[in-house]
């Protein structure tokens, strides 16, 4: 088959983490994507860099996407997308912005666009039960996920996932499924998902 990646895009306590986890367990060749991430906060699942050297890619047209959240700074660049491609792996990203999964999709390999989705009080339950010291900050960025995609419900999802009604491993699988099928993002009901 030919070289595919992930796109996990959802809110904050969606369940990307949870669900990539689950990616390794299907299949050794399903590889998190590190961030470039710049500023303070979480550094696991990220490659730690300065500031600096994220605009500096950006200046040699080498980042795929950047944005800022949380006090800091990440980044997506073609480099490791495609080092991850050559070996043979299926890269997964996390993204919380509409114009980060569009902004990916235009790397060549196939990629499985998906929407994953949570009530904002699973997305409380979630970050307090993980001990998420911002619950306040993720809970904000909750809401301008969810205004994101009302801004953006034209937008084609290969799946759409609501993750307070399925496992994690039963996503997977269905994420799976559907990469190995090479399945065709199409428009979905946003506004009837999101309220």
């Amino acid at each position: 088959m030919t070289s595919s990646g992930v796109i996990l895009y959802g809110p904050p306590g969606s369940g990307k983490d949870t669900v990539s986890a689950e990616f390794s367990r299907l299949r050794p060749a399903f590889t998190l994507f590190q961030r470039l991430k710049a500023g303070p906060g979480r550094s696991t699942s990220y490659r730690l860099t300065t500031a600096e050297h994220i605009e500096n890619l950006a200046r040699s047209g080498e980042l795929l996407y950047r944005n800022a959240r949380y006090g800091a700074e990440y980044a997506i660049d073609r480099g490791e997308v495609s080092a991850l491609l050559a070996a043979g792996r299926i890269p997964v990203l996390h993204m919380g912005q509409v114009a980060g999964a569009r902004a990916v999709e235009v790397f060549p390999t196939h990629w499985v666009k998906v929407l994953l989705w949570c009530p904002e009080e699973t997305t409380r339950a979630r970050c307090s039960r993980r001990g998420d010291k911002d619950v306040d900050a993720r809970l904000k960025v909750w809401h301008e996920t969810r205004q994101d995609l009302l801004n953006h419900a034209g937008e084609p999802w290969s799946l759409v996932i609501r993750t307070d009604q399925v496992t994690a491993a039963q996503a997977a699988q269905s994420i799976d499924k559907a990469r190995a099928a090479g399945v065709a993002a199409q428009v979905r009901d946003i506004r009837g998902l999101v309220g």
